[in-house]
């Protein structure tokens, strides 16, 4: 397998395996898009960024939802020797800004006007900036933007003339030159930029392959976020090089309709899309009649049991396999079917997976491998084998790849996949990078049989339910700026948002209520008050106004007691303990969380700790 991530789309056209490489939507059909196609595409491209002056080393920003263009984009700008560096299209203005200027970009491709717009803003007095490429129909304004078409066109017309240049230009690229930088939000909030070169993600797109099985024959479903390296290193360059037809979901919301109609045989998928299909199908089997719920509920039995055999590695009883087969023909499969009845397996990444959801899709014939990873590390350190999985765990360390557990328990992995270091940002890379070791900042162990499990974090950054990185500290401190908090907490690890724990500033409160005639027997019925809960309110969307929506406070509780040390909840020095305040008001958390969603909630897709 070629050792640069170019050389692996240029094996996968030169091979022909597959006549069909990329599927997409327009004008309401499917449009198939060929080796040949894809090639000219990205050679034309790439040709016409060369003419606009990028060079090797020139770093280019992609602001952009996931589509055939980013794959294009991406590619054209690897084959030149220059450097990706994926902006999330949820980010907001000032959050672009701040990436750009950190990493000096000399470029910038955007999807659409609402993209466009937010870059215009960004990228005011960035003279380092030179051209901004829009891929839909929008008012240019002159000189520095230019349609992304317009700039193929020019390509193709120089690769007419020049056929081999292109081909050239990928040849010369390197395994070690630097592929990709890819912010990562720390748990001080300051992004940092992991640098991962050619060779740090071919090798782990040929280590993963050998547990995850991807055949030619295979479609791949794509509609995770490919900012993220999960979905990048998965379901592109992985996919690349098995010759894997990759479809791109139209958006998040079309996923179950493209599915019933492409019928994917492989997808990856975060906690939250497991954890909504699965409460999709219980409320649906909810809402039979009476006898109708039995046999669902004897046939999803039948199921787990099978299911429950194979993870301890045996056969199922003679009369439990003669009761599936026929609760498979009656239901299972019929379940199935809701995402087109032919998928092989899924792979579940960027945060931990309840067990009972994994069971569930096994017991419905969907095997969902579990895997970790991370933005630092390219980003596959471990994935569960299909036919050897381990509920609980996230696997061995996939080949060439090494763990180790630290005197303090915390999970050090080392091999090909490490990034190079954080770009700009000498402290931060001395701090993860160790002895030769990188240190993920996670608490696990290994089990006698080499699987990991990860028992506990040693940072405090909240890793969503969707895969979103939150890092909650500045957030808190901003909150409590306001004259009403004194202290805040937020919360949102393996959930589907962040929420609030808010301590009032209990004087200024008291005395405002004097103020206003606020009468109240206790200081819960004064929090309770429309008034009081206005304050808070307000406070809270001032803040979130300023962030992007997955990091959002969507619900909030206020706390009628301060946190103390006599409950654990801090620390001698009085930082406060997380984990131990989300343990103490564990009932008023979920309170925050009864229904899991919020109205008018986007859900967010895209950023582990299992699996990237």
């Amino acid at each position: 397998m070629a050792e640069t991530l170019i050389g692996i789309f240029l094996e996968a056209v030169d091979s022909g395996r597959k006549p069909v490489i990329f599927l997409r939507k327009r004008a309401g059909r499917w449009e198939e898009i060929g080796g040949q196609r894809a090639l000219a595409d990205v050679a034309s491209l790439g040709l016409g960024l060369r003419e606009l002056g990028i060079r090797r080393g020139d770093r280019v920003a992609l602001l952009s939802e996931s589509r055939y263009e980013w794959a294009v984009s991406d590619l054209a700008i690897l084959a030149l020797g220059a450097v990706t560096v994926p902006l999330y299209p949820t980010l907001t203005a000032a959050q672009c800004r701040a990436l750009l200027m950190n990493c000096e970009a000399q470029a910038a491709i955007v999807s659409s006007p609402a993209q466009l717009d937010k870059l215009r803003a960004a990228a005011e007095g960035l003279d380092r900036l030179r051209t901004v490429l829009f891929m839909d129909p929008a008012q240019a304004v002159p000189p520095r933007e230019r349609s992304l078409e317009s700039v193929m066109e020019r390509g193709a017309a120089l690769a007419a003339a020049m056929p081999q240049d292109f081909r050239a230009s990928a040849a010369s690229v390197r395994p070690e030159d630097l592929a990709t930088i890819i912010y990562t939000s720390g748990t001080t909030g300051e992004p940092k930029g992991a640098m991962l070169t050619h060779r740090n993600i071919a090798s782990n797109v040929q280590a993963s392959l050998q547990v995850l099985r991807y055949e030619p024959t295979d479609l791949f479903l794509s509609w995770l976020p490919l900012c993220h390296i999960f979905e990048r290193m998965a379901g592109l360059y992985a996919t690349l090089a098995r010759c894997v037809t990759i479809a791109y979901a139209e958006n998040f919301e079309a996923v179950p309709a493209n599915a019933l109609e492409l019928r994917p045989t492989v997808m990856t998928g975060v906690p939250r899309f497991y954890e909504k299909f699965y409460a999709r199908v219980m409320e649906a089997a909810r809402a039979h009649p009476p006898p109708m719920k039995r046999l669902f509920d004897w046939a999803l039995a039948c199921g787990v049991g099978v299911a429950r055999a194979r993870f301890a590695r045996r056969r199922p009883a003679p009369w439990l396999a003669l009761q599936h087969r026929l609760a498979d023909r009656l239901i299972l499969s019929r379940i199935r079917a809701r995402v087109g009845g032919r998928l092989r397996f899924c792979v579940s990444g960027s945060a931990p997976l309840a067990p009972h959801v994994m069971e569930f899709m096994f017991a419905i014939g969907i095997p969902v491998v579990e895997g970790y990873g991370l933005t630092e590390t390219s980003p596959v350190i471990c994935v569960n084998p299909l036919g050897r999985e381990r509920p609980g765990s996230v696997g061995p360390p996939i080949p060439g790849v090494e763990v180790m557990i630290g005197s303090d328990g915390e999970i050090l992995t080392r091999g090909p996949h490490v990034m190079k270091g954080y770009y700009r940002n000498e402290a931060a890379t001395a701090e993860a990078l160790r002895d030769g070791w990188f240190h993920t900042g996670d608490v696990g162990f290994l089990d006698p049989d080499g699987y990991l499990h990860i028992t506990d974090r040693l940072k405090d950054l909240l890793i969503l339910a969707g895969g979103k990185k939150v890092a909650p500290q500045p957030i808190e401190a901003r909150l409590k700026r306001s004259p009403w908090i004194a202290e805040a907490v937020l919360l949102g690890d393996r959930r589907p948002y962040v929420v609030g724990l808010l301590v009032p500033n209990f004087a200024n409160l008291e005395a405002e209520a004097r103020a206003k005639g606020w009468r109240h027997a206790e200081l819960r019925e004064l929090l309770e008050r429309t008034e009081v809960r206005g304050h808070f309110e307000a406070e809270v969307q001032r803040l979130n106004a300023e962030l992007a929506q997955f990091q959002q406070i969507k619900r909030f509780a206020l706390l009628d007691r301060e946190l103390s040390l006599e409950r654990g909840e801090l620390t001698p020095s009085l930082k406060v303990k997380r984990r131990v305040v989300a343990e103490n008001l564990a009932a008023e958390i979920e309170r925050l969380y009864a229904g899991h969603s919020v109205p008018g909630e986007r859900e967010g897709v895209a950023g582990p700790r299992p699996l990237m």
